[in-house]
């Protein structure tokens, strides 16, 4: 097969051919490796890529095992980056920051240990901005990750390596994280899928805090929703080092994936009654896409949002800062890695160190307002619907948008609050693609299910795959 082709399949199909040995775990690493040669100069997508011979030989291992009748599992011989905030053992993990530069780890976190488990061959890392912050991946170490259908544009983030590594075919799974928008704005972005799982649903850590945070969760990124289920059975799953983590094992999102969902009632959130600005064509877009449900007897309704989208937006900002002061703020005391801080950290960090208990708990209470306000939501409804962006990827020269219809953005995510809600509330949400703008630049839609229903969310995008064919729609690269 030629090697184009190979890069082409979906990770089950891969996955089923090598296993029966129709192609081999090297031809497939020889045609990933040329593919990054050709492409990643000019999108920088991969990061710390490993020597080539080394990752031949891994993978001519893998053939051998296989050979020999032994399975790692359903990603034996599979090249994967992981996303550069994730431990990995042996390799960078830089989070994008020269402070972290020559970071190498000596364990992987347990999402990277359970793709290794399952045959995944490291080659290297996915770019991220600095420590993640920010839906725009550039940093001063690699410099940004460029947008595969329009090179002069931003590829989102903080997974923006992962989803541009995605959409030109330099990988055919990819994992990522989410506190804010992470896993669907590069999905918007780059015409791909993102996933974020349930809060707990992937495990995450080991680290040295395993209870505060309730916010961020890694995930899969996919180009077909099996792929994305695929990996999120390898990713899911209890683990007892994570006391958070919910019950199970992964089994239950081993693909296929039913897709049958006439009768399925679901709501539209547009702009969230007004609140949120959005560029020119993007609410239209977003909008027509909605409309692919009713073809599939849904019920499309618009149902009011029912809470102050401006309290939870300023709740969750205090909530973020002050998590991000916690971990990042033994860097800011330190005279001799301040100064390697990106403006955004350093506001982050000042922001949260002067928040006082009384504002916290009142955070904390507003978002718990919320989550019974979005509970009597889906008593109407059966899923949610918002875009994953509230504009178009931008110029990839910009730290971050400015300003969105007309509206100045007081912070530097205030032009991504449209993910909030669900990552306040930890709900399971699968990213898909839209359609383009009249300039050819991707956008998306997010799928928000009722908490902790992984399964049926993925359901609803089945369904919703099958019905369009943007993903068909490949960068001409």
């Amino acid at each position: 097969m030629p090697s184009q082709e190979l890069l082409e399949l979906s990770a089950v199909e891969l996955s089923r051919k090598i296993h029966a040995r129709e192609v081999s775990a090297r031809e497939v690493m020889e045609a990933t490796l040329a593919r990054i040669e050709a492409v990643n100069p000019t999108l920088n997508a991969i990061v710390s890529l490993r020597d080539g011979d080394a990752l031949l030989a891994e993978a001519n291992a893998a053939d051998v095992e296989l050979a020999e009748g032994r399975s790692r599992g359903v990603l034996h011989g599979i090249p994967q980056a992981i996303k550069d905030l994730a431990m990995t053992a042996g390799i960078p993990t830089t989070m994008g920051s020269p402070v972290f530069a020559r970071q190498v780890p000596e364990e992987d976190g347990i999402q990277v240990a359970r793709i290794r488990a399952a045959g995944g061959l490291f080659i290297g890392k996915t770019n991220v901005p600095e420590f993640g912050l920010g839906s725009h991946t550039y940093n001063p170490l690699f410099g940004p990750t460029r947008n595969p259908y329009d090179t002069t544009r931003s590829a989102g983030g903080s997974s923006g390596g992962a989803a541009a590594a995605l959409a030109a075919r330099m990988l055919v799974v990819a994992d990522g994280s989410d506190m804010m928008g992470s896993l669907r704005n590069p999905a918007g972005f780059c015409n791909v899928l993102g996933m974020r799982p349930s809060y707990g649903r992937v495990p995450s850590g080991p680290g040295p805090e395993s209870f505060f945070d309730g916010m961020a969760t890694e995930g899969p990124m996919a180009r077909s929703v099996d792929d994305l289920a695929l990996l999120l059975s390898v990713q899911a799953g209890y683990d007892a080092r994570a006391p958070q983590s919910l019950p199970g094992d992964g089994a239950e999102f081993v693909p296929p994936i039913r897709s049958d969902i006439a009768g399925l009632r679901v709501g539209w959130l547009g702009d969230l009654g007004g609140h949120l600005p959005f560029e020119p064509e993007m609410l239209e877009l977003c909008r027509a896409a909605v409309d692919v449900f009713a073809g599939l007897g849904c019920r499309v309704e618009e149902p009011a949002a029912g809470f102050d989208a401006e309290r939870v937006f300023q709740a969750w900002a205090d909530l973020r800062s002050w998590r991000v002061a916690g971990k990042l703020g033994g860097l800011y005391e330190a005279a001799a890695t301040r100064d390697k801080l990106k403006p955004a950290a350093i506001w982050e960090i000042e922001r949260g160190r002067v928040l006082t208990p009384a504002r916290l708990e009142e955070a904390s209470v507003v978002r718990s307002a919320f989550y019974r306000a979005v509970l009597r939501l889906f008593e109407k409804v059966d899923v949610l619907i918002l875009p994953t962006a509230q504009v178009f990827p931008f110029d990839v020269t910009l730290d971050w948008p400015k300003e969105v219809g007309g509206r100045a953005m007081d912070t530097y995510h205030r032009w991504m609050e449209v993910v909030v809600p669900a990552s306040l509330l930890g709900l399971p949400v699968v990213a898909v693609p839209a359609g383009f703008s009249a300039e050819g630049l991707p956008a998306g839609i997010q799928i928000i299910g009722r908490p902790r229903d992984d399964l049926g969310v993925l359901q609803v995008a089945k369904a919703y795959e099958q019905a369009t064919d943007w993903l068909a729609r490949k960068p001409a690269l």
